[in-house]
C-alpha cells in the first residue's frame, strides 16, 4: 500500500511542529515531491550512505539530524551529501528532517530517552515558551459609548483568543479629569473637574496590528484624549522544550544508575562515562538527548541527583562538578537519540496503520568506530 508524501509530512508536522525548531536549524522536506506516493518510511538518526542503502524505492527517510545545514551551495553528485540526494531522487524516494523541533516536541527525543532509562517524566528541563506577540489593551470609556468602541476594536482584529472572537472584559468605575483652557472636551467644560461613569474595557490583540487597533480606538472613542494602557504580554511555558526531568520507580546508587544507562542504550565505542559520588542516592534525573552541556546550569538547579546527556566537554563538566553535586552521565550522541527513532516509528504506525511499511534503521551511525584499550601489566 502507499500514502501520499504530503500526508506523511502533515503527520510529522503535527507531531513535531516546525515552529518549535531553533532559528538556526533546518527541518522539513529536503528532497521529494509531496504529491508523490511513498511505500515505506525508514527512521534513523543520521542520513548516511549506509542508511540510504536501506531505503527502498519510493521510500521516505525520516532523519533526526539535518543532512544539509551549514553553508550548502551545491548538491552535485560529485559531493558526498549531494550523491545521497541524487540516489534518493533516482529511486523516487524522499528525505525529511525533524531535528530541534523533535527535541522540543512532547513527546520528543528526551521523552524517548527517559522512557528507556525507566524514568517517569514530570517536567521539562528547559521549558519552551509560547511567544504570543500579544498586547493587552486597557481602555477607559464612558459607559454609554462602550458598545461602539468594542465594535471598532473587534473589527480591527482585537478580541480573538484561540477559536473565540469578540472577547473582552469590563468593569464599571468613575473617571475624573480637569480640561485645560485649550481643551475641547466631549463631556464637561474647560476649567471644571468632571467625574464620569466609565467602563474599563480589556481586550487582547496581536502586537503586529497595534497601529490599527490604536487608530480604531481613537476613531470610535468620544474623548479628545482617550485614557488607555497597552501591555505587552509575557511569553508563557507551553509544555514543550529541551530536556526532561523524571523520577525512578525506586531510588538507587548513582553507580548502579550509571550501569542501568549503559545497559539500556545501544552499545557504542564511546560508551558511558560518569562523574559523581558512586554511593549517592538517585531518584530524580534530568535527561537531554544530544549535546547537552548548555543545560548543565539548568540541571544543577533542577532538584535532581543526576543528569544524562551526550557530548560533555572537559571544562564544562569540570566546572559543573566543582559547583554542583548533581552526578553527570555522558553517553554517545547517537545512542542518546536513537530511542526517538522507535517513538517516531510508533507514531507513524498509529497514524497510518498497514498503509505504510515503517521501520527503524538498525545501523549504528555513531562516527566513533574504533575502540583501543591497552592492557599494561
Amino acid at each position: 500500500m502507499s500514502v501520499r508524501l504530503a500526508e506523511v509530512i502533515a503527520a510529522l508536522d503535527d507531531a513535531y511542529p516546525p515552529g518549535l525548531a531553533h532559528d538556526w536549524d533546518s527541518v522539513g522536506l529536503v528532497c521529494g515531491n509531496p504529491d508523490d506516493l511513498v511505500d515505506s518510511v525508514t527512521v534513523a538518526v543520521d542520513a548516511t550512505a549506509a542508511v540510504v542503502d536501506t531505503v527502498g524505492p519510493r521510500g521516505l527517510l525520516l532523519a533526526h539530524h539535518p543532512l544539509l545545514l551549514r553553508g550548502v551551495d551545491t548538491v552535485a553528485a560529485s559531493t558526498a551529501k549531494g550523491a545521497l540526494i541524487h540516489r534518493l531522487i533516482r529511486d523516487g524516494s524522499a528525505l525529511f528532517t525533524a531535528h530541534t523541533n523533535a527535541d522540543a516536541a512532547r513527546p520528543g527525543v528526551s521523552d524517548a530517552l527517559a522512557e528507556v532509562l525507566g524514568l517517569t517524566v514530570q517536567a521539562v528541563l528547559a521549558p519552551g515558551v509560547r511567544d504570543p506577540a500579544l498586547d493587552k489593551w486597557v481602555i477607559f470609556v464612558p459607559a454609554a459609548d462602550t458598545g461602539p468602541v468594542r465594535d471598532a476594536l473587534f473589527a480591527a482584529g482585537a478580541g480573538r483568543v484561540g477559536d473565540y472572537s469578540q472577547c473582552s472584559w469590563s468593569v464599571a468605575g468613575t473617571g475624573q479629569f480637569l480640561p485645560g483652557a485649550g481643551a475641547s472636551p466631549a463631556i464637561g467644560m474647560a476649567g471644571t473637574v468632571e467625574r464620569v461613569a466609565e467602563e474599563r474595557i480589556e481586550v487582547i490583540a496581536p502586537a503586529a496590528i497595534r497601529a490599527g487597533i490604536l487608530t480604531a480606538m481613537r476613531s470610535a472613542h468620544p474623548y479628545e484624549e482617550p485614557a488607555f494602557d497597552v501591555f505587552s504580554l509575557a511569553a508563557l511555558p507551553d509544555g514543550t522544550g529541551i530536556g526532561r526531568i523524571g523520577t525512578l520507580a525506586r531510588p538507587r546508587r548513582f553507580a548502579d544508575f550509571v550501569a542501568t544507562v549503559g545497559s539500556a542504550l545501544p552499545q557504542t565505542n564511546w560508551g558511558v562515562r560518569a562523574a559523581g559520588d558512586p554511593e549517592a542516592e538517585v531518584s530524580r534525573v534530568a535527561v537531554c538527548g544530544g549535546a547537552g552541556d548548555s543545560l548543565l546550569s539548568a540541571a544543577a538547579a533542577a532538584d535532581v541527583q543526576a543528569y544524562v546527556t551526550a557530548d560533555l566537554r572537559h571544562h564544562p563538566a569540570d566546572e559543573h562538578c566543582r559547583r554542583s553535586e548533581v552526578g553527570l552521565v555522558d553517553v554517545a550522541h547517537w545512542a542518546s537519540e536513537y530511542p526517538w527513532c522507535g517513538h517516531a516509528a510508533a507514531m507513524l504506525r498509529s497514524h497510518f496503520g498497514d498503509a505504510l511499511d515503517i521501520a527503524v534503521c538498525p545501523l549504528r551511525t555513531d562516527p566513533w568506530n574504533i575502540e583501543y584499550t591497552e592492557r599494561r601489566s
